[in-house]
């Protein structure tokens, strides 16, 4: 599998020979481990994750820049929109958990091609289905693709730059802020350009799905290649395969409570942010560039962020800093949302940078590429199973209270609890330490 294919690329010795992961079976040539052809491998790896990485947001940002659009075309109440906003969460909790397994039997490469291939497919067809429900099933479908995606990248990153997990999720952090905020800046403008139509800019982003399928499909037809010379070359020096009891790591579980009130707090931005600022009066325009101000906050942030955890024993400071932040966005879209508008959504943007964080320390708080798959798993599912309430009751609250003060009110409180379980999550501690104890 991929992970096969990392443990290789990070060996060093000149003695070791390694077959080439683009060669094929046929000619079982072996070649060193410093080789073009796995310095090439490597170099397709990055553009994958990069390209993946783009895709795990668009189709959530694109449809809070059009919620209003889609919920006038297809009917729907408040409440429904609140749920259609919960979807997300709870594909990524039901199908996250599924990654682990999938990448073992198939290969984490096979599954993420997968993934953008269901990303694709699901943002062609949710325009088009012409019911709220089929609405909701080609979402889950694309959806479907992301949470897997979503729990193998610091798989893949672990298993192939073991030695830059910090800057390599930083990387990724930051070109999944990009495709973040691209979608809430350009569907807009993009759903004018094609005829005000909004299922033609809903469907234009399973383009840019589509070309993230292309880098991996070299990797996965020569992962029973690169599988089989790992067995063959030093099955002595593979990772332990032995599970970890996830479930009795109390950072496990700060870890996943702390990823799913952060996920509850960046749906919530994601899906209903733009229609607060619609509200107070702003254009739609204007309030599709507001929340692609607080994404674009992640581009640099989610380079710089992951490099400065890897390098303090305690991610804790982070954590307040970032939380602090948030309680300030939260309080001017209370007092002026109008007025700050462009500085709530800057203070907001940096406060959803707890995402790459919370990336980041599931790859710090286990040492093997098992644990990691064990920790992002469950980490993920868990905490996204625990956002799921989140934007619904906040849909919930603005349809029967008629304004924004109840629900802003409900994310403030959320902040306080994630500040605590993410100073816990942040000391320097691993799953398999705790496990041996």
């Amino acid at each position: 599998m991929m992970g096969d294919m990392a443990h290789q690329g990070t060996r060093t010795t000149k003695s070791t020979k390694v077959r080439s992961p683009s060669a094929s079976d046929s000619e079982g040539a072996t070649v060193s481990t410093g080789s073009p052809s796995r310095a090439w491998a490597t170099r397709l790896v990055v553009v994958g994750i990069m390209l993946s990485a783009v895709n795990l947001r668009p189709a959530i940002t694109s449809l809070g820049a059009l919620l209003e659009e889609v919920r006038d075309g297809l009917g729907m109440s408040g409440s429904v929109a609140g749920l259609l906003t919960s979807v997300p969460p709870l594909c990524f909790a039901l199908f996250g958990g599924m990654a682990p397994r999938l990448a073992r039997r198939f290969g984490p490469g096979a599954v993420v091609c997968a993934g953008m291939a269901a990303i694709s497919a699901g943002l062609l067809i949710r325009p088009y289905a012409g019911s709220t429900a089929g609405f909701l099933a080609a979402s889950a479908l694309a959806l479907m693709g992301i949470a897997v995606s979503n729990v193998l990248m610091p798989v893949i990153v672990k298993r192939w730059f073991p030695d830059r997990v910090g800057s390599m999720t930083g990387l990724y952090s930051m070109a999944l802020a990009l495709g973040t905020s691209a979608a809430a800046a350009v569907t807009v403008p993009m759903t004018e350009a094609l005829g005000g139509s909004w299922q033609s800019g809903l469907a234009m982003w399973a383009l840019l799905a589509a070309v993230a399928v292309v880098p991996w499909i070299p990797l996965v037809r020569e992962r029973g290649t690169a599988q089989a010379a790992a067995s063959r070359e030093e099955p002595a020096r593979e990772e332990p395969t032995a599970a970890v009891r996830i479930t009795r790591s109390r950072i496990a579980w700060a870890l996943a409570v702390f990823f799913g009130l952060q996920a509850t707090a960046a749906y919530i931005t994601m899906g209903w942010m733009a229609q607060i600022f619609r509200d107070a009066g702003v254009p739609a325009s204007t309030a599709g560039l507001l929340l692609a101000v607080t994404m674009v906050m992640g581009v640099p942030l989610a380079f710089v962020i992951p490099r400065v955890a890897t390098r303090l024993p305690n991610q804790g400071p982070i954590v307040i800093a970032l939380g602090v932040c948030g309680l300030a966005g939260y309080a001017g879209l209370y007092f002026a949302p109008a007025g700050g508008a462009w500085a709530w959504a800057v203070l907001l943007g940096v406060s959803n940078c707890a995402f790459p964080l919370a990336l980041t320390m599931v790859g710090m708080r286990a040492r093997t590429g098992t644990g990691v798959a064990q920790l992002s798993a469950f980490a993920q599912s868990t905490g996204y199973l625990i956002s799921i309430p989140g934007p619904l009751l906040v849909g919930v609250l603005y349809q029967h209270s008629g304004g924004w003060g109840l629900p802003i009110a409900l994310m403030t409180g959320l902040m306080i609890p994630q500040m605590v379980v993410g100073v816990l999550a942040g000391r320097s501690r691993t799953v398999e330490d705790e496990a041996a104890r």
